[in-house]
C-alpha cells in the first residue's frame, strides 16, 4: 500500500471536491431537507420513492426507527411492530429534532447522493490512514497530517447531522464548510510533503510569500460570507418559490454587498501574485491557474446576479472558491519550501 499511498491522497481530495459538488446541488435544489434525520433517512438505508411509504398503513410492518409523517408531523417507530386497523400513539413517538415534515422524492434522493459520496470519501480516509501508519518510522509528519484530515472528516460527518438537526442554521453551515477547506489543506499538505523537490528554476520572495497567505486567507473569508449569503437566497427561494428566480437576491443583507464588494480585494491581490511571479521570473506555474480559476468563480457570480441563478453556475461558483483556496494554499507551500 506505500508505493500507492501517494494516489491514495489524490484519491482522497478528490472525493472532498466532489462532496463540494454533491453539497452545491444538494443547495442549489434546496434539497437540504430532503432526508429528516441522520445518518439514515426517514429511517431507512435506502430511502423511499412514494410518499405512500412514509403515510401510515394498517396491518403494515414497520422496524424501530423508521419514520412516517402523520398529520404533518414526523412519527418515530419505538420498536419493531405490526399495525393493527387503527393508529395507536403508545408505538410512535414525535420526532423532536425539528418540525420539517415534507416529503419530496427529487429532494431526498439529491441529499441521499450526497451523502452517499461522503460515505465513499469516508472509506478513501479509511485507506488513507492504514497506508500513513507504514510511514510510522520514517516520517511521523505524515502520520499526524493523515489522522489529522481523518478526524476532521469524522467532525464533518457530525456537522452534517447538526446541519440537519438544526435544520440548515446558516452559522452551522459555514463552520461545516470551512472545516471542508482545511480538510482540504491537511490533504495538500500530506501531499506536498510526499512530493517535495526543489525545483531550481523557482525563487522565493518574501512579498509574494506575503501576499500569497493574505489571498488564501481572503479565500476563506470569501466562502464562509458566500455560505450566508447562500442562506438567504434559500429564505428567498422558500417565500417566493423556485419559479420566481429572480427575487433569489431581492433586497438582500449587507453580507452580500460585503461579499461582493470583496472580491476586488481578491482580484487585486491574486493579480498582484500574478504580475509578481511574472515580472520577477519566479518560476511558479500556478498563478495562471489561480487567475483562471478566480476567472471563472467572478463569472458565475455574474451570471448569478444578473441572470437569475441559470443552473449549474451555483456549483460552478463554489467549486472554483473551493479549487482557488486548494490551489493558492499549495502555491503557499511549494514557496515556503524554498525559504
Amino acid at each position: 500500500m506505500k508505493k500507492h499511498f501517494k494516489t491514495i491522497v489524490k484519491v482522497a481530495l478528490i472525493s472532498v471536491y466532489v462532496i463540494f459538488i454533491a453539497g452545491s446541488i444538494v443547495r442549489m435544489t434546496g434539497s437540504g431537507m430532503g432526508c429528516p434525520d441522520w445518518p439514515k433517512c426517514f429511517g431507512y438505508y435506502i430511502p423511499p420513492t412514494d410518499e405512500e411509504q412514509l403515510v401510515w398503513q394498517p396491518n403494515t410492518q414497520y422496524n424501530e426507527g423508521v419514520i412516517i409523517i402523520k398529520e404533518e408531523a414526523l412519527f418515530l417507530a419505538k420498536n419493531d411492530l405490526v399495525t393493527g386497523d387503527v393508529f395507536e400513539d403508545q408505538n410512535w413517538s414525535p420526532y423532536t429534532k425539528h418540525e420539517y415534515a415534507i416529503f419530496n422524492v427529487y429532494h431526498t434522493w439529491t441529499e441521499y447522493i450526497n451523502r452517499l459520496s461522503s460515505a465513499v470519501s469516508g472509506v478513501f480516509f479509511l485507506f488513507l490512514i492504514i497506508g500513513a501508519l507504514k510511514y510510522w518510522n520514517e516520517n511521523k509528519t505524515i502520520v499526524y497530517l493523515s489522522f489529522g484530515a481523518f478526524f476532521l472528516m469524522l467532525f464533518e460527518a457530525w456537522l452534517g447531522k447538526t446541519v440537519i438537526d438544526s435544520v440548515l442554521k446558516p452559522s452551522v453551515i459555514t463552520i461545516h464548510m470551512v472545516a471542508g477547506l482545511l480538510i482540504i489543506a491537511l490533504l495538500l499538505k500530506l501531499l506536498h510533503v510526499l512530493s517535495a523537490k526543489t525545483d531550481n528554476s523557482q525563487k522565493f520572495n518574501k512579498t509574494f510569500h506575503y501576499f500569497l497567505l493574505v489571498s488564501a486567507v481572503f479565500s476563506v473569508i470569501q466562502i464562509a460570507l458566500g455560505t450566508q449569503v447562500r442562506q438567504f437566497v434559500d429564505e428567498q427561494v422558500k417565500l417566493f418559490g423556485f419559479e420566481n428566480k429572480q427575487m433569489s437576491l431581492y433586497n438582500p443583507s449587507i453580507k452580500f454587498y460585503v461579499h461582493r464588494s470583496f472580491t476586488i480585494a481578491i482580484v487585486l491581490v491574486n493579480f498582484y501574485i500574478f504580475y509578481k511571479n511574472e515580472i520577477l521570473k519566479l518560476g511558479f506555474k500556478l498563478p495562471k491557474i489561480i487567475m483562471m480559476l478566480l476567472g471563472f468563480e467572478i463569472i458565475s457570480g455574474i451570471l448569478m446576479f444578473y441572470s437569475d441563478f441559470p443552473f449549474g453556475t451555483q456549483t460552478v461558483h463554489l467549486l472554483s472558491g473551493a479549487l482557488l483556496f486548494g490551489v493558492q494554499y499549495y502555491l503557499l507551500l511549494q514557496h515556503k519550501s524554498l525559504k
